[in-house]
């Protein structure tokens, strides 16, 4: 969609973006504190998750949740909330003739929550449900145990599980105090803004919350290397689960963060992608996923699917071979320009909504508080070079720390060493 952005900075030291796009029917906001599990001790590692689901309902304007619910969807407005590791974020989306009282419904639930007990019990209930359902996911499960080996900050479902008897109320409350400060928020408001820019600053400057001194650090993550290939035992799975990941430490510049992106979709993204296209021809695998992530203080790449225990090793010979045979700079300009079509046209289809639109600016203002220029992509994505794509990928592997981690029954835990001597080579 056609739009414009601009960063403001306000008196109360929040700061955001608006992203103006004219002619739009729907508004979308988002609210979001560095207020993740990083700031809470282990034991009490559920507080933000709670806080985020007892904070969208009972305020003082309103103080019942379910009331504030039906208010604040009467129209047939969204809310919801997410909590991470590092953020909690607030959303709505609503249709643009009421953007004003969603806005002003949003921000008092925001700055004036009442933590009612029967609210913090109810969602606590609410949350250890939630827990069980995802315990159930085979790649949360894995995903989290292997970056707990790997160093990072993270906890397994059922280990959440566990220690929400851990919190008290008064916890929730605590983390809140420290953690909603105008200071330490960030904030976009996509939509038609021509006009309303003002009335939406003042609203926001006007929040009644405490200033505090400024937006809380981003955790310390060094990743470590692994002492032996993690397993999972799931006796009752037959197929097995696996997550591929290697780690540099340090954090990419845009250049090289491109070519590692282009040189992903190569491998994964498309049905004659070289990896997962291969893999798919010869009847080995359904779906594969890849993709890259960061942390302060490092990057990562990762490769992750199910499988037949019969066909793991044929498919983890193609990802090795197609691995090494980018890092050796076998690249043809086929491969080199397919890739930049196919990532010019999903650009071009990401920003399709007022959501998507946001999304392709909030996760890395929120991280670092970098803007991306959407506009600039597609000459960045041709600017990717074969020789940019060998430097990056053999940087992501020069540090040595990365591995396997695998989940599944007795026969996964039997091909664990051969799979382990197959990927072995991808950083000697």
């Amino acid at each position: 969609m056609n739009h414009t952005v601009n960063e403001v900075r306000l008196i109360n030291g929040a700061q955001g973006l608006f992203i103006d796009v004219p002619g739009a029917t729907v508004m979308d906001l988002e609210f979001n504190f560095r207020a993740g599990e990083y700031l809470v001790d282990h034991h009490k590692w559920e507080v933000p998750h709670l806080v985020e689901h007892v904070l969208l309902g009972a305020n003082k304007l309103i103080p019942k949740a379910r009331s504030f619910q039906a208010e604040f969807e009467k129209n047939g407005a969204y809310s919801n909330a997410h909590t991470g590791v590092y953020h909690i974020t607030y959303e709505a989306e609503c249709a643009d003739f009421e953007w004003e009282r969603i806005l002003n419904l949003l921000l008092v639930a925001i700055s004036k929550p009442l933590f009612l007990r029967e609210e913090f019990l109810a969602e606590y209930g609410n949350v250890k449900d939630e827990l069980m359902a995802r315990s159930n996911n085979h790649f949360l499960h894995l995903g989290a145990t292997t970056r707990q080996a790997y160093g990072l900050l993270a906890m397994t479902d059922r280990e959440r599980q566990d220690l929400m008897k851990n919190v008290k109320r008064t916890d929730l409350q605590s983390h809140y105090e420290r953690t909603h400060i105008t200071n330490n928020l960030r904030f976009i408001v996509a939509g038609n803004l021509s006009g309303r820019q003002a009335a939406i600053k003042k609203a926001v400057e006007s929040i009644e919350l405490p200033k505090g001194r400024s937006r809380l650090a981003l955790p310390s993550e060094r990743p470590r290397p692994l002492e032996q290939t993690i397993f999972v035992s799931k006796p009752s799975v037959k197929n097995i689960y696996f997550y591929l990941d290697t780690f540099a430490l340090t954090r990419f510049e845009d250049p090289d963060w491109d070519a590692l992106g282009l040189v992903n979709t190569m491998l994964t993204s498309t049905l004659y992608s070289r990896i997962l296209g291969e893999a798919r021809e010869k009847g080995l695998i359904y779906h594969m996923n890849s993709n890259l992530d960061v942390t302060r203080d490092s990057s990562s790449w990762w490769f992750g699917a199910q499988v037949l225990p019969k066909n793991a090793p044929p498919l983890f010979d193609i990802i090795v071979r197609e691995l090494l045979r980018v890092r050796a700079g076998d690249i043809s300009a086929e491969d080199l320009d397919g890739s930049k079509q196919y990532l010019l046209g999903r650009h071009q289809r990401s920003a399709q909504t007022v959501g998507g639109t946001m999304a392709g600016y909030a996760g890395h203002y929120y991280f670092d508080g970098v803007i991306d220029d959407y506009h600039a992509v597609p000459q960045r994505i041709k600017a990717v070079t074969k020789e940019r794509i060998v430097g990056a990928a053999n940087r992501m592997f020069s540090d040595r720390i990365g591995g396997l981690g695998v989940l599944g029954g007795n026969s996964a835990r039997q091909l664990v060493p051969r799979l382990d001597d197959i990927v072995r080579p991808l950083w000697e």
